[in-house]
């Protein structure tokens, strides 16, 4: 009812939708060792946008039987959206020709690489058909310096005249490289039935980087194939603190095929 609720409050405020596709494959080296790659497509913007395609690298030791440690590296190649707004300050607000503080500036849309890393420790806990997990998680992610052609400017200086959106100012600008790191703690709670190939969830995740900056919530089904082979359906919500300049209040539908070796 929560999940339900906070959809119907989103899609009324214009939050953004997209989908999130994605493979996973894990292969057990003994009882205790497992390595694993993935691959993912994201959209955004109502899925009229790619917004990023990753693949990672993940390795994972089962340190008991209720607790298990993982590194993985991912490699994410991004389509950003850079966006500068005038605010009181700026020379031209003051002036009589409708800039605002608040009004778009300049803007830049381009694709970019960053590199992340990541340390985990799931904890792990069985309710007879209940099954929870905690899983804490470090991540650090760099992004290289980038260098865009153009950015898209809404005002003209010389002429003192609002300029049509689209826009080019003509010069190169160079974003420089930055990294950040942030904690995911996310609760994630299944439901197994014996025999029965699917297994419902419900999980909620926390990215706390000094402050609380977003949180997913989450609900879906995965459906044993066989053996080796399933696919997960989810219905993911994210949302965002409003001191953070991430990504949007987002809703998304993902679907993830999985393959044991």
């Amino acid at each position: 009812m929560a999940l339900a609720l906070l959809s119907v409050a989103g899609f009324a405020q214009g939050d953004d939708f997209g989908t999130c596709l994605s493979v996973e494959a894990d292969k057990k080296i003994n009882k205790k060792f497992s390595v694993g790659l993935e691959a993912e497509m994201r959209t955004r913007d109502d899925v009229k946008t790619v917004d990023r395609w990753s693949a990672g690298v993940q390795a994972g030791y089962k340190m008991l039987s209720w607790l298990k440690a993982s590194v993985g590296y991912t490699f994410l190649y991004d389509n950003n959206e850079k966006t500068s707004y005038y605010d009181a300050d700026d020379e031209v607000v003051t002036r009589d020709i409708g800039i605002h503080a608040g009004d778009l500036k300049r803007s830049a849309q381009y694709w970019g690489v960053r590199h992340r890393f990541n340390v985990s420790l799931t904890g792990s806990y069985k309710i007879g058909k209940i099954d929870l997990s905690l899983r804490e998680r470090w991540q650090y992610t760099y992004r290289p310096e980038h260098t865009v052609d153009h950015r898209t400017i809404y005002y003209n200086e010389d002429d003192d005249e609002p300029v049509p959106a689209g826009m080019s100012d003509g010069k190169s600008h160079t974003y420089k490289g930055k990294g950040k790191s942030v904690l995911r703690s996310r609760l994630r709670v299944e439901y197994k039935e014996k025999g029965f190939p699917i297994t419902p969830f419900v999980s909620v995740e926390a990215f706390n980087a000094w402050n609380l900056e977003k949180i997913r919530y989450a609900v879906g089904a995965e459906y044993k194939i066989n053996k080796k082979n399933a696919v997960e359906l989810f219905y993911r919500y994210q949302h965002v603190n409003n001191d953070s300049d991430d990504e949007p209040n987002r809703h998304v539908i993902g679907l993830t095929y999985q393959v044991k070796f």
